[in-house]
């Protein structure tokens, strides 16, 4: 038995030091999943300023916000910059808060009134999902939305590109970015691909006082 264990624990240590070469791949995977996405958002919102601070400030119809100017401004350039700061890996660990900041904000006043999911799924991926309610009522007009396109449209050539649904619009997805973001906030841009990995090796040449982990 001691045998087989120390031949599983020297195998572990050998799988051990090849994944470790590896080590910064998952976050440039993050990296450059989230980075294309905040970016194109921060573009929309500053190429939209005054929509998307009308939206903002709405007590009626939108978020009820208050200084929506500001708040429009400030989101669609955190996501611009931070989306080009993860791109390029500078400031990974610093820019993640803001960025964090901005999807736990964005969960509560534009999301979280709608559940989980974003899409009505009858087969919950979750089972945290507090609307429910929200899920069947989408299922009925969904259901009945492709009734008429097929009694009266083209349904197959309108359902070419991808089938039809209804927006749920709940938190997964700010959700699953801040979780994402989370993950570059512990661990960093990574090495070898992120700005963040050379200005720590000059740094360390420099003084020694950057960690082996980046910025």
């Amino acid at each position: 038995m001691n045998k087989a264990l120390r031949g599983i624990n020297a195998f572990y240590r050998v799988f051990l030091r090849l994944v470790g070469r590896f080590d910064w791949l998952g976050p440039l995977a993050l990296r450059l999943f989230l980075a294309p996405i905040l970016i194109l958002a921060g573009m929309n919102k500053l190429g939209s300023i005054e929509e998307v601070a009308t939206w903002f400030g709405s007590p009626d119809w939108g978020l009820g916000l208050p200084a929506p100017y500001l708040m429009a401004w400030l989101a669609g350039l955190t996501e611009l910059l931070g989306g080009v700061a993860l791109l390029v890996g500078l400031g990974v660990r610093l820019v993640a808060v803001p960025l964090m900041f901005v999807m736990a904000v964005a969960a509560v006043t534009a999301h979280w009134e709608y559940g989980w999911h974003a899409l009505p799924e009858q087969t919950l991926t979750m089972p945290w999902e507090w609307r429910e309610d929200l899920i069947e009522e989408a299922v009925v007009r969904r259901d009945k939305a492709r009734e008429l396109l097929q009694a009266h449209g083209n349904y197959e050539w309108l359902t070419e590109a991808g089938s039809f649904t209804v927006l749920k619009n709940g938190v997964e997805f700010t959700a699953t970015y801040f979780v994402m973001l989370l993950a570059l906030l512990c661990s960093g841009g990574g090495r070898w691909v992120s700005l963040d990995h050379w200005l720590c090796r000059a740094a360390r040449r420099a003084s020694g006082n950057c960690s082996s982990q980046g910025i």
